[in-house]
């Protein structure tokens, strides 16, 4: 309790816009791949819609698309583009399948990617954040406060995590789309 007391004393937020993926809030420029249906993406090299295996797209840009469908609330989709990329063990991967499973409510599956994410890179501020919003969706704020902690002490104050950290910890309201 003394935890939020003193958050909720250094911290007056308002409700943000928050964006998925990014340490802004600004959210992804939609593409292509917005139009396109049934986990498929925009290839620009085919000139239409494909599977993400079947695309010419790099890692970097399956990546992109995958946050455009997460922002887009697609998350079926996004774990199609997500499964196309050549290292599942990527951080990059394993924090946006935490974010899927999360909002498909599967918390433990959720907490095991994000675990999995910062096993492989201890500063990924993204996984923490989304961690410790799933946190604060099961009421374990104290865990969520932790993960607020190591965000900051790892060079994300002021940043998106901890800025939509503190505001879930803040209003119990997290990220959902």
């Amino acid at each position: 309790m003394r935890h939020l007391i003193a958050l909720a004393t250094a911290v007056a937020l308002p409700q943000l816009a928050l964006a998925v993926g990014t340490e802004t809030d600004a959210p992804p420029k939609p593409t292509e791949t917005s139009s396109c249906e049934d986990g498929l993406v925009w290839d620009e090299d085919a000139g239409k819609c494909v599977a993400p295996k079947e695309s010419s797209l790099t890692d970097d840009e399956l990546y992109e698309a995958a946050r455009e469908l997460a922002y887009a609330g697609r998350l079926s989709d996004t774990l199609h583009v997500l499964a196309a990329m050549s290292d599942q063990q990527d951080a990059r991967v394993l924090t946006y399948k935490g974010f899927v499973a999360r909002g498909m409510g599967d918390m433990e599956g959720a907490e095991t990617f994000y675990q999995a994410a910062l096993s492989a890179n201890p500063d990924n501020l993204l996984a923490r954040s989304y961690m410790g919003q799933g946190f604060v969706e099961q009421g374990r704020i104290e865990e969520a406060f932790d993960q607020l902690v190591e965000i900051r002490a790892r060079g994300g104050e002021g940043g998106w995590p901890a800025e939509a950290l503190e505001t879930a910890i803040l209003t119990g309201s997290t990220t959902t789309y």
